[in-house]
């Protein structure tokens, strides 16, 4: 760790969590627009997914990690997975004196700012659409916005076995996202910081004439927007780095991850969690 990060907080690192390896993608977002930031992330893999969880474990899960990435002296968390963010960001806002940033809020902005026709769909774990979280968010901006979500529980695993590019991917987003084309969407917020690993499967299934909202590049431009605000952004002519750690060995996936996000991980710490 830097000798000076305890004299200046713009040094210390972005602390960044998720499930598991998913929320990489946030991290790759992060790395190109905030190139000098050292990044620190923890992938919850032993105790991955969260999305079929109860509210009061996932919010159990987050605050231990949340605690985890306060030793590497995180200046700020970042909550790289949606249904963390949207069952346990409230609980870890009044728990920690650090900024909190999650992917919901900044993906219901963007998908508001994307839309035409005032018809939104949303894809995510069944916990993320049961928490109506993309819902609430979106009607608290635009009551009128229409707004028409489906649980895609089989999609993060065809994503972890790096089927980005299978004929059964695509039959199973054909399948998941046939109601919501039934709907006349023109926006589809991908709720899960997996899905855009599969982005290229989701824009073939979707067509043109559908916008896809991107979780992970919506949370990083929100995370520059609060460090800026709060005076904590890194000096630019500082290297940024990325430091990985895991809660269970996962490094097949990981690998895949690496080269699909073009992100150089390297050595891969471990990290011991309570697995109840």
């Amino acid at each position: 760790m830097d000798s000076d990060a305890s004299q200046d907080p713009r040094l210390d690192p972005i602390g960044v969590f998720d499930s598991g390896i998913g929320g990489l993608t946030v991290a790759a977002a992060l790395k190109r627009h905030l190139p000098s930031e050292a990044i620190y992330y923890i992938g919850d893999t032993a105790r991955v997914p969260y999305g079929g969880k109860s509210r009061k474990t996932v919010e159990r899960y987050s605050i231990e990690i949340g605690g985890l990435l306060l030793a590497e002296q995180a200046k700020m968390i970042v909550v790289a997975c949606n249904t963390a963010s949207a069952l346990a960001v409230p609980r870890m806002k009044e728990l920690f004196k650090v900024p909190i940033q999650g992917v919901v809020a900044p993906g219901a902005e963007a998908a508001l700012r994307a839309t035409r026709n005032g018809r939104i769909g949303v894809i995510g774990t069944r916990a993320t659409i049961a928490s109506g979280a993309y819902e609430l968010a979106i009607h608290s901006l635009d009551p009128r916005v229409k707004v028409v979500s489906e649980a895609c529980p089989l999609l993060v695993p065809l994503i972890e076995e790096g089927l980005f590019d299978d004929a059964i991917t695509d039959q199973v987003i054909d399948r998941y996202l046939a109601p919501l084309f039934s709907e006349d969407i023109d926006t589809l917020v991908l709720g899960c910081t997996h899905y855009p690993l599969a982005q290229d499967a989701i824009a073939r299934a979707a067509g043109s004439g559908i916008t896809l909202v991107d979780s992970a590049e919506n949370c990083a431009l929100a995370v520059k927007g609060l460090l800026e605000r709060r005076l904590l952004s890194a000096p630019t002519d500082r290297p940024g780095k990325l430091d990985v750690a895991l809660t269970d060995s996962t490094e097949s996936f990981l690998r895949t991850a690496e080269r699909a996000l073009e992100l150089d991980i390297g050595a891969v710490q471990l990290r011991m969690v309570q697995a109840g």
